[in-house]
């Protein structure tokens, strides 16, 4: 143990590094089988009274505290990220409820298919498990995330949705025609966002400010559906605690962390059983590396040598229609009003393997009529400006694009020489640039997209490729596979160096799909969590 660390001051059977998504899911199932659990957050509980949402300055106001960038952001919790030699932004919240904070909540489950890619495609690697293994858990976490939707899209399997959909509006009508009369698929959005009454949410009342935050509390992010809980059960959640290294003993099974107290800089170690780390692909690696140690000189559950590699973010890009009708583009739910998986699957004839989800959004209000999501440019003053505002305010459609990312050892997350936090720990350095492939298949769905909108009325369309800013999903960068010298983690989050080691965030994912991630974040976390529930008998510890 590191000579600044105290004496253990704290002990549970289980430590949780990361109170996001998977970390709330596992901490609050833990607390109910019965287990002692402490999880460490180097953030803070999000103040959503800074978001000012029924001021008119809301939009001009709206990135100062809850710009999805941490570079851009530079909040307490966040530490600097080097993205001198990468080709997208990563973006997300370092705090309770983690990045979902600032998620549009659009809820997917990955397709069957995206877990037999290697299989299917050629490309990539299979995963270690089915959908059908993982469909139980898909039901159990889109309950506690209160989802909202349509059951019985054509592109899935059939499963139940717990609450009921958003109303179409005449926005959502005109492009569910054109696509009817193109053929191709189209469902309403189904959502992470209330629309009913439903555990401690309240039904949504359509801001859209679903980006920045949601101030009414519908939107299901974990500081709501899941910390409440977890912390009656017993869990001790503490804020302000930046989890420097996990601690190997002479076994070389894991004895514990070493965090900083944001608040006055002294180190504490906490010794647990079992430790989870829940810090997505950035932080999970970065934590991993920063534990090098004499028997783990590359880095914690790292004889691979596949720490960091094969990052994915989902390609992004924005095709935009403005219409003569005027809608009420404003409005909520800003992320997904209807979904596409039109073209979602490989098709040969294209040049490209795999495919993309179009998500359907609103363009905002007058401010955002300007800003470089969705539009791509800057802010146009001079004698066009009422022009373009009234062109665009009101009269826009757009197709948001997410591209299924492969996975390249290339594109990986690694210690920045140079660069470090507040607390002298090393920060991580993104490298990742598009592949062919990607360039290939975007375009492709551009080109598609612009086509749907055309049929669906738009006078003009409006491009917006592979935006810089919009790496919300950081997936891959500590794969899951049966082979420990091919994969870090085994089918349930077990590291394979280390046995009371786990890893619970998009990191272990082998393939991105091109749907939403967090679905499926979760209904990992949990199937993990209760593999640890139930092997707990046998679970080795330090």
């Amino acid at each position: 143990m590191n000579e600044k660390a105290e004496a253990v001051e704290k002990e549970a059977d289980v430590v949780i590094v990361g109170a996001g998504p998977s970390g709330a899911v596992a901490a609050k199932r833990l607390a109910e089988a019965g287990f002692s659990v402490i999880c460490l957050e180097q953030g803070d509980y999000p103040d959503y009274t800074l978001a000012r949402y029924n001021g008119l300055e809301f939009e001009l106001m709206k990135d100062r505290y809850f710009d999805s960038n941490p570079n851009n952001r530079g909040g307490a919790g966040d530490y600097p990220i080097d993205l001198s030699q990468s080709e997208m932004a990563p973006q997300m919240w370092n705090g309770v409820g983690g990045s979902s904070v600032l998620f549009a909540g659009c809820w997917h489950r990955f397709r069957p298919s995206d877990f037999r890619v290697r299989t299917l495609d050629g490309v990539a690697d299979d995963w270690p498990i089915s959908y059908n293994d993982l469909a139980p858990f898909y039901d159990r976490v889109s309950a506690d995330f209160s989802v909202s939707g349509i059951e019985g899209d054509p592109a899935y399997p059939h499963y139940e949705v717990p609450l009921p959909p958003f109303d179409l509006t005449a926005m959502e009508w005109k492009m569910i025609e054109a696509h009817d009369r193109l053929g191709w698929h189209w469902w309403p959005g189904s959502n992470a966002i209330a629309t009913v009454k439903h555990n401690n949410l309240v039904p949504c009342v359509r801001r859209g400010r679903c980006l920045w935050s949601c101030f009414d509390g519908a939107k299901a992010t974990p500081d709501r559906t899941h910390w409440p809980v977890a912390r009656q059960l017993g869990v001790k959640l503490v804020t302000g605690a930046r989890v420097l290294r996990i601690e190997t003993g002479e076994s070389g099974l894991a004895t514990g962390v070493v965090y900083a107290d944001r608040s006055n800089g002294t180190q504490h170690f906490v010794r647990g059983g079992v430790v989870i780390v829940s810090a997505n692909s950035l932080g999970t690696t970065r934590l991993l590396l920063n534990s090098a140690n004499n028997s783990h000189r590359d880095g914690l559950a790292n004889s691979s040598g596949l720490v960091g590699k094969r990052l994915m973010m989902h390609p992004y890009s924005v095709v935009t229609g403005l219409f003569e009708d005027f809608f009420e583009t404003w409005q909520g739910p800003f992320g997904q009003r209807l979904y596409s998986l039109e073209f979602a699957e490989t098709r040969p004839e294209t040049g490209f393997v795999r495919g993309a989800k179009w998500q359907m959004m609103g363009t905002g209000g007058p401010h955002n009529a300007f800003s470089p999501f969705p539009w791509a440019d800057d802010v146009h003053w001079g004698k066009d400006f009422h022009k373009t505002l009234k062109s665009r305010f009101g009269r826009s459609i757009s197709w948001g694009i997410m591209a299924e990312d492969l996975p390249e050892e290339r594109n990986m997350v690694v210690l920045d020489p140079d660069l470090k936090d507040a607390d002298g720990m090393p920060c991580p350095k993104v490298i990742y640039s598009y592949s062919d492939n990607t360039r290939k298949l975007v375009d492709f769905n551009i080109k598609m997209a612009s086509q749907g909108l055309r049929e669906a009325g738009a006078y003009e369309v409006i491009e917006a490729p592979l935006m810089r800013e919009s790496g919300w999903h950081m997936l891959g960068a500590c794969v899951m596979g049966n082979d420990a010298s091919k994969s870090v983690v085994n089918a349930y989050g077990q590291t394979h160096d280390v046995p009371n080691l786990y890893i619970m965030d998009g990191s272990v994912m082998p393939t991105s799909s091109c749907v939403n991630p967090t679905g499926t974040v979760a209904a990992l976390a949990l199937r993990n969590t209760e593999a640890i529930i139930n092997n707990a008998r046998e679970q080795k510890t330090a």
